[in-house]
């Protein structure tokens, strides 16, 4: 199922990847692949790919959704000589790419129009809910970033692997993608009570149900977000992945 909202139009395809439409406009995908959630996907339609850290990072993925002029804005703390998985280095991708900080924006001028992409900090805080007893968390400052990415007069809010920071509440957000699988990003509670501070005008759950760790019960997440009196949506086809 696609979420529609005003011009924009929003299909969650499995674990952190979405793919972002607007009326003509450009398409945007967030963290593309791994998992199998883009087998036999070959829509090669993305102005615009974004990549918030190591984990997500899937050279194939992004390969497969990417169009040949297509613009990949990869996080700068990426480093294919850290992961454990057979993948092009960001370097070699046959596209333009462009390394961002976690607190960066950059205009990727594409022929459908202009995608405005605001990086902003994302972690688990070592005194959070994904802390063991010593403080050790599986994304610390500096491994990741989210993105606040501005189309067609909307912003959509994508925060990667994060807990449900402070700061994230300052943002204008149009549609929040919440994480929701918990454990080693924000569970579903702690996601819903950011989006009655953010205020967003739509709130679509994605990153949970991929596999164990991530397990989530989507439906109490949309009746807590709509008890919340804000607008949210679940992309049921994919709540059994």
């Amino acid at each position: 199922m696609t979420v529609r909202y005003d011009t924009l139009s929003v299909t969650w395809l499995g674990y952190a990847t979405a793919r972002i439409e607007t009326a003509d406009g450009p398409v945007v995908y967030t963290d593309p692949g791994r998992y199998g959630v883009l087998d036999n996907y070959y829509a090669r339609d993305a102005d615009v790919v974004v990549v918030t850290h190591n984990h997500h990072y899937d050279s194939d993925g992004i390969e497969q959704v990417a169009s040949e002029d297509a613009t990949i804005v990869v996080y700068e703390g990426v480093d294919t000589s850290e992961i454990d998985r057979d993948v092009t280095p960001v370097s070699a991708l046959p596209f333009t790419v462009v390394r961002v900080t976690d607190d960066d924006h950059v205009a990727v001028e594409t022929e459908h129009g202009v995608v405005d992409i605001w990086s902003v900090p994302a972690y688990n805080d070592p005194d959070g809910p994904c802390a063991d007893a010593d403080g050790n968390v599986p994304h610390p400052v500096g491994l990741g970033c989210g993105f606040l990415i501005g189309l067609d007069g909307h912003r959509v809010f994508w925060p990667g692997d994060s807990d449900a920071l402070d700061g994230f509440s300052e943002l204008d957000v149009s549609v929040f993608l919440a994480n929701i699988g918990g454990s080693v990003v924000s569970d579903a509670a702690a996601s819903a009570a950011l989006a009655e501070q953010m205020q967003p005008e739509l709130v679509i759950p994605i990153h949970y149900n991929t596999f164990e760790l991530l397990n989530a019960d989507a439906a109490a997440f949309v009746a807590d977000v709509a008890s919340r009196s804000i607008a949210v949506a679940l992309d049921e086809r994919s709540t059994n992945q």
